[in-house]
């Protein structure tokens, strides 16, 4: 009721005074043009695989007919309908949320860019591309195939989205341009698909828009700030700015609370007082808008009350209020104030951040973000990033689901840890075969030599190697004695051996195994004989010592011979009787075939071998030359793998070495890449498929993959060999053709290894005959399906081992009847019967599981292992009983056996849950290996933490957040989580991390996060214009800046906006300040290094560009971390070394990351998504260079002259370039916001009215607002200057500013070896509020005596300002010693000597280092090279060049060369006053300034009037509104 008569007394009090309300909007749009969300959606589904993306394209061939008829949502909804087929309901709102995002938009770009490079011929809707010809009909496509193949065929991208036809590699290639869904597309995709299926093509689909749409599309994705400036001097411009007529829609602002008022509630339920109602929410936010800043004892407590405050509402109310609360802290900061924090809720979250930073290292005030326990950072996450883990987690999270496991089951399961593949499996090296030469252990020769293992903690210098008496270090050499290989490394092991290495070494003789070979016809056989008596009658030692000057006497290229053996033997051994040791009845030959017995056994690959603590060595590694540094540095790696062993307790005095080591995990009792190998396919068994039917082979072709899988599951028979539970925890599926004797070796290997090995594996097998199955090729397996259907387990194992010996096949095949081998025990009617009647219906659709799913051919063998498909055996190759051991091995320490153990705890039924076992093994061994999954849990929840509970039966994400809500973090934190629970169904968990005490305002800034979960419409169903950052209820008496926060490798510009961004003050604005940015390039950025010296090439140059221009743009190789970056957009590029030196020099040998083959000259890179692309280039020196430098004096080439697409005006012609190369002045400055654009405009005049010398003027572009960048070319125009705007982006890995300020003061000193082409020799940079009186070819020709820079010292003369010198006491006084502190208002770089000394890269190292502490470097520009004078030195220019009011006298001021506009710490007078007082020209220069602009502006509102559209091109506009 108060409400109720308080209300009319308020609405009286106001003056009705409507005015438009005052706001900041920013939005940011694609360079490219609109992309169809049709094209889109199949890049989506496509992502899941290109059968499906085919199916859909199906589905929507002629979609777009549509199109015409519907408003745009019902368009829209059309084809979300459609892909609805091919998608379950959460990727459905995945999939809506990348149509919001425009995620695939870069895709369809992309492949718009490699159509332009066609190019397309004229007036085409779609066309095909074969072999390099084109056509826009259908019927032309015979003709230029049947000539295809003399011509080379073209360049086909990883994802170009190929038609699933049969894969031949000498057929012609068809690339089909069109755009999906229409009628153009459809009669090409006839033709095409249906000759790909025969085989007779390969067909290629590119997406291609015949005539996009001109209207560009807003993004989504990024953060805009608007961070309070200080005002302690005034440098805002005062010329006057025409204001802009938007209009903002406000409704969204309604529901919010202000000062106790529920304005959405009031305004329904008094719709009569709306008016009043606006004015007084209006009064009420003016009223509470009070930026008067807080006493420090206000503000301790801030981050505690801001969380009680949002503890008080409701659920999602909550997360809103969070949002509110950080994205407009400093306007709610006071009302904060008031709020009182409960006792209990302060303790409860102290102590769980005891807890969490005891458990994952979080401490109070950090943000961090699990998405089921993935740590999410967001400095490197953004929006599209996690789309791509909500997709990822969507299979396995679905896939569990599916299977029935749900609540805390799911959670358990996904924290499994899924042992990644080990590449360095290890054989067991404990076997009797190897003759090990030496123990470190037991041989009197260590005896010296400590015994404990506790050594290896023990000091030493680098590099030295422990001599313990352990056997740490083992080396296992498998020879032929007779290779020529084994001669270097038989000489290798006895160096080893001499230096008493702490190596113990065995070798492992392959040699022939025959009985009736002996000495005298095999020098191998000789060898090894010789060697045994040898090591008979004297010691091992002694026998290695004999190897070796056995192998001496062989010639280099010759091999060991028979004679050579004998010869040698007489005269070593001159008493031994030759026959004995060597002939037939040796006794010496003891064990021979052992080695060649554990040689084939282990699965090694070609001889000589070694192996390092079971490790095999690669073939690479096995080179002689290399071995021994190899051996080296193995062990000195190992050794740190030993001391954490022995650190952590693993390894103590008691333990066996070697046996601790052959119990890790990577050992294995055999090797076969195939098991071992990284690259693993799994059957996909999450699908419920609605019939279960096998029998009627018609019904099972129409099924996917899935369901066929998840039919064959679900029928399939087993013979098992249960755990005492009735579990198995490994299912193995045998296919193969039971007719071949190859397919019935391989089951029976499987079930011999069942009955072998320890409980809990089953064999289940699948026919897949070599022709079309009839009763004749299908016996042998419809005898064990009879069996398995009518007898028990045991029975049935015991007759089809029987049946598969082949003896019984012999008897087959001579007649005999199946049933005159049954054995006792089986129930022989009951079999026979079912044998009689069997069909072979269900062996067609066991064939059709092997083609479709399992890709193998009629007759192929495949094995699976817990869904993992081990598969293509060739005809010879056979899967021994060991090889079916080490799988199961594999199989179990992968996850199955954490599965199972999980399993096991849901109590189900044996066959149900050995079921489940293989199911979710094989989903969660197929889900990419990410990072680890963290348990973060919470000791009290009651007090600190917001939830958010998932709708129940539904697949959901377990999200939990920790955050301070006054924090940058919270200001993206909250919008991002909004979004998600929007998206996907959550359960969330909010931790309020507070801190406490704090000092300072914990936010200085608005802020807008621009993210949508769903393509937004208008109300007439048209779509929205897209998403926007709105700023409503802003206090205008601050001063503001607007920041850009966009995703890593973006990089964004303002292209429209009248207002100064730099410093928005809403009391001089009416309306709304609009700002308009562009996603101008997308970086290509990359990191390169030499091959032969491991070292960056600095000074190396890329250029980057398209097939039709291959130099667009152009970078420079940093030297730290080899770091480069080139701007590109969508599209496929093609990166080089640059013509001149660069490619004179260096080749490119290897990269990744690209799109191309490693080895491939050109790089071939596509963009074709937001994200980042980082490629790695290893480069070398051409051979006939190796000592040439790139940054030698020699000249450069004149390309580069015209570099980075100059943008020039007042061009110079060609032919005289030579002579304006060697005398251009090359002057560098930055600005940002009008009034410094103001005065960089003076400056630049006052530069050129004192030199004859051609100027270009160099600008960093990044911060340059919309209006200069418009009329700069008319003012070069008019003044003749050329220009060049340069751009670099801030590199991800160095340390980050957040101030604007301080982020162009960087820009002016950390990046200048990189921003300017080399042939600028030197460059000089100008304060923008700087007045030049002298001509600057003076300072450029002035010699800098080796230093690669000159500033000037700050002046001494002005007696009054001594209290603000700051560099005459403290740390500067000491660091700098006797030199002077320098100003950075102007200074000249001699860009050849300052690239020479990697100044750039030191520069750069230094501030990394320092600015980790926020109170250091606090005049960033001027600290640094302050900071390093002693590193990179300065030469100190004369004092005339800078004088400035501050600090320098009025005597000087009359011999003054140039004039600063310095801040005065005393007066604090404004930039503009002061100009105009101490420079009288300035007024001058700037009414000319003024002048000119007015000229400009004049010009350009006639054209504007010209431009009105034609009534034909208004009604286009319209028709904009329609299109998507």
């Amino acid at each position: 009721m108060r409400a109720v008569i308080v209300l009319p007394l308020l609405l009286l009090n106001i003056h009705h005074v409507t005015s438009a309300p005052k706001g900041v909007t920013a939005s940011l749009e694609a360079k490219w043009s609109m992309t169809p969300f049709l094209l889109e959606t199949s890049e989506f589904i496509g992502e899941d695989g290109n059968e499906k993306f085919w199916q859909f394209v199906d589905t929507v061939k002629e979609l777009t007919v549509y199109k015409r008829g519907e408003s745009v949502r019902s368009y829209y909804n059309l084809i979300i309908k459609k892909a609805g087929q091919f998608l379950t309901d959460l990727q459905v709102n995945l999939l809506k949320f990348a149509l919001a995002l425009r995620t695939c938009s870069p895709a369809i770009h992309a492949s718009q860019q490699i159509a332009g490079d066609e190019p397309p011929p004229e007036a085409c809707p779609a066309f095909v591309s074969i072999h390099g010809q084109h056509t826009c009909s259908t019927k032309d496509v015979k003709k230029l195939l049947r000539a295809a193949a003399g011509r080379p065929k073209p360049y086909l991208y990883k994802n170009d989205h190929t038609y699933p036809g049969v894969n031949k590699t000498d057929v012609p290639v068809v690339i089909l341009y069109a755009e999906i869904g229409t009628k153009k597309f459809t009669s090409f995709h006839k033709i095409l698909s249906e000759k790909a299926q025969e085989g007779t093509l390969v067909y290629v689909l590119r997406h291609f828009v015949a005539d996009p749409k001109p209207q560009k599309m807003l993004l989504s994705g990024y953060g805009v700030e608007l961070a309070i400036k200080s005002t302690e001097y005034k440098a805002v411009d005062d010329t006057k700015v025409k204001d802009s007529k938007t209009v903002i829609n406000t409704e969204d602002e309604d529901n919010d609370e202000v000062q106790g008022f529920f304005f959405g509630t009031l305004k329904k339920s008094h719709p009569d007082l709306e008016e009043q109602l606006v004015e007084l929410r209006k009064h009420l936010l003016e009223s509470t808008n009070d930026m008067a800043p807080l006493k420090v004892w206000e503000m301790q407590d801030l981050s505690f009350q801001a969380a009680a405050r949002i503890m008080s509402m409701p659920k999602f109310d909550a997360l809103k209020l969070m949002r509110d609360l950080s994205q407009n802290f400093p306007s709610k900061a006071r009302s904060l104030t008031r709020v009182a924090v409960k006792q209990e809720m302060r303790k409860e979250i102290e102590e769980n951040q005891k807890h969490l930073s005891e458990t994952i290292g979080v401490h109070p005030g950090d943000g961090e973000l699990f998405i089921n326990g993935l740590h999410i950072d967001l400095d490197t996450h953004n929006p599209f990033s996690i789309l791509d883990i909500l997709r990822g987690e969507a299979r396995v999270l679905e896939g569990l689901h599916n299977l029935g496991i749900k609540g805390e089951h799911q959670g358990k399961l996904l924290r499994l840890p899924v042992n990644a593949v080990d590449d360095s499996y290890a054989l067991d090296i404990r076997h009797p075969a190897i003759m090990w030469i030496n123990d470190i252990e037991n041989d009197p020769v260590y005896r010296n030599w400590p015994a404990g293992v506790q050594e290896l903690l023990r000091a030493t210098f680098p590099g030295v190697i422990r001599q313990i008496r352990r056997n740490f270090f083992n080396l296992v050499l498998f020879l032929d004695p007779v290779q020529e290989e084994s001669v270097e490394l038989v000489k290798l092991a006895e160096l080893f051996y001499k230096h008493k290495i702490p190596l113990r070494i065995g070798f492992v003789f392959v040699v022939n195994t025959k009985d009736e070979i002996d000495g005298f016809s095999d020098a191998g056989v000789g060898f090894y004989r010789l060697l045994n008596y040898i090591a008979d009658e004297y010691d091992l030692s002694q026998a290695l010592m004999s190897m070796v000057s056995l192998y001496n006497k062989v010639d280099v290229g010759e091999t060991l011979s028979v004679d050579t053996l004998s010869a040698y033997l007489k005269r070593k051994f001159p008493k031994a009787n030759a026959e004995r040791i060597l002939g037939v009845e040796s006794e010496y030959d003891d064990k021979r075939k052992d080695g060649a017995l554990f040689y084939k056994k282990s699965g090694l690959s070609a001889l000589p071998l070694a192996l390092f603590n079971g490790v095999p060595l690669s073939p690479d590694e096995m080179d002689p030359e290399e071995l021994e540094t190899i051996i080296l540095q193995r062990i000195m790696d190992t050794t740190t793998a030993f001391q954490r062993a022995v650190f952590m307790g693993q390894l103590t005095e008691g333990s066996d070495v070697v046996d601790y080591l052959m119990e890790q995990a990577n050992v294995v009792p055999r090797m076969n890449p195939l098991i071992l190998g990284t690259d693993q396919k799994y059957l996909d068994f999450t699908a419920t498929p609605v019939v279960d039917d096998w029998e009627d082979t018609t019904m099972f072709s129409f099924l996917d993959t899935r369901d066929k899988t998840a039919v064959m599951a679900k029928r399939m028979k087993y013979f098992t060999n249960s755990d005492e539970d009735g579990m198995t925890t490994v299912t193995m599926w045998i296919a193969a053709d039971l007719e071949r004797a190859s397919g019935r070796k391989l089951l029976l290997n499987a079930l011999k290894h069942m009955q072998k090995s320890s409980p809990g594996v089953r064999v289940g097998v699948i026919d897949n005959p070599s022709g079309k199955p009839i009763e004749d090729n299908t016996v042998l397996y419809r005898a064990i399906w009879a069996s398995f259907l009518t007898q028990k387990n045991k029975a049935t194992a015991e007759f089809v081992q029987k049946l598969l010996k082949e003896e019984s096949s012999q008897l087959l095949q001579q007649g005999t009847k199946i049933k005159d081998l049954l054995i006792q025990g089986m129930d022989v009617d009951a079999f026979e019967k079912k044998f009689n009647t069997l069909e072979v219906d269900f062996i067609r659709s066991q064939q059709l599981f092997c083609q479709d799913v399992l890709k193998l051919s009629p007759g192929e063998r495949a094995v699976i292992s817990n869904g993992r498909i081990l598969g293509l055996f060739e005809e010879q190759e056979e899967f021994t009983v060991e090889d079916f051991h080490l799988l199961e091995k594999i199989t179990l320490s992968g996850s199955a056996e954490k599965v199972k153990a999980r399993v096991k705890q849901m109590g189900m039924k044996p066959k149900h849950a050995s079921d489940l076992v293989m199911k979710v093994d094989a989903l969660l061994s197929a889900a990419p290996k990410g990072e680890v999954r963290r348990d973060v849990h919470f000791i009290k929840d009651s007090h600190s933490m917001l939830h958010l509970s998932p709708r129940e039966n539904e697949v959901f994400y377990d999200v939990v957040a920790i955050v301070d809500p006054l924090t940058r973090e919270a200001q993206k934190m909250s919008s991002l989580l909004i979004v998600l629970s929007q998206v996907v169904n959550v359960r969330l968990q909010v931790f309020m991390n507070c801190r406490a005490k704090l000092s300072e305002m914990p936010l200085k800034s608005f802020y807008r996060f621009v993210l949508e979960s769903d393509v937004t419409f208008l109300a007439n169903d048209t779509v929205s214009a897209g998403p926007v950052a709105r700023f409503m209820e802003l206090p205008e008496s601050p001063l503001l800046t607007l920041n850009m926060i966009t995703p890593e490798s973006w990089m964004v510009q303002a292209v429209r906006s009248p207002h100064d961004l730099d410093n928005i003050h809403l009391q001089e604005v009416s309306g709304v300040v609009t700002a308009e940015y562009e996603l101008e390039h997308l970086l290509l950025e990359g990191h390169c290094f030499d091959l032969s010296t491991g070292q960056p090439p600095r000074g190396l140059q890329f250029t980057l560009g398209m097939s039709r221009d291959l130099l667009m743009y152009d970078t420079i190789v940093m030297a730290n971390l080899g770091y480069f970056q080139l701007k590109a957009n969508p599209g496929a590029w093609i990166l080089r070394l640059r013509e001149g030196r660069s490619e004179d020099i260096y080749q490119v040998v290897t990269h990744d990351g690209t799109d191309s083959p490693a080895d491939a000259g050109d790089v071939r890179v596509v963009l074709n998504s937001f994200h980042s692309k980082i490629i790695k280039v290893r480069v070398q020196k051409k051979a006939e260079k190796i000592n040439e430098d790139l940054l030698s004096e020699t000249s450069e080439s004149k390309g580069i002259w015209d570099s980075i697409a100059s943008i020039t005006g007042g061009g110079s012609k060609k032919d005289d370039g030579e002579k304006r190369k060697e005398d251009v002045l090359n002057i560098f400055s930055v600005a940002s916001g009008h009034l410094y654009e103001r005065f960089l405009r003076i400056m630049m005049l006052s530069v050129l009215r004192h030199t004859k010398t051609p100027v270009k003027f160099w600008f960093l572009k990044n911060y340059l607002s919309p209006s200069f960048k418009e009329t700069i070319s008319y003012m070069a125009e008019s003044y003749g200057f050329q220009y060049e705007l340069v751009q670099y982006k801030w590199p991800r890995w160095l340390h980050q500013q957040t101030e604007k300020q301080r982020i162009i003061w960087g820009y002016k000193i950390l990046f200048l070896d990189v921003l300017f082409p080399l042939a600028v020799d030197k460059i000089i940079f100008v304060d923008a509020d700087q007045i030049v009186r002298a001509d600057l070819k003076e300072l450029r020709d002035l010699d800098l005596e080796g230093a690669p820079y000159g500033y000037t010292p700050f002046c001494d003369s002005r007696r009054e300002m001594e209290g603000y010198r700051f560099w005459k006491t403290g740390y500067w006084a000491s660091h700098l010693g006797h030199r002077k502190y320098h100003i950075s208002a102007l200074y000249v770089v001699d860009l050849k000597k300052f690239r020479k000394i990697a100044a750039g890269d030191r520069l750069r190292g230094q501030y990394q280092a320092l600015s980790q502490d926020p109170n250091s470097l606090s005049n960033l520009d001027q600290d640094l090279p302050n900071n390093m004078i002693h590193q990179v030195a300065i030469k100190s220019l004369p004092q005339e060049w800078l004088w400035c009011e501050t600090w320098c006298d009025n005597v000087s001021k009359v011999k003054a060369k140039t004039i600063d506009l310095c801040n005065n710490p005393k007066t604090k007078e404004p930039k503009l006053m002061a100009a105009a007082r101490i420079v009288p020209e300035w007024v001058e220069y700037d009414k000319e300034i003024k002048q000119l602009l007015r000229q400009v502006q004049e010009q350009g509102d006639p054209a504007k009037e010209k431009q009105t559209p034609t009534p034909s091109q208004h009604k286009k506009v319209d028709n904009l509104r329609d299109e998507l």
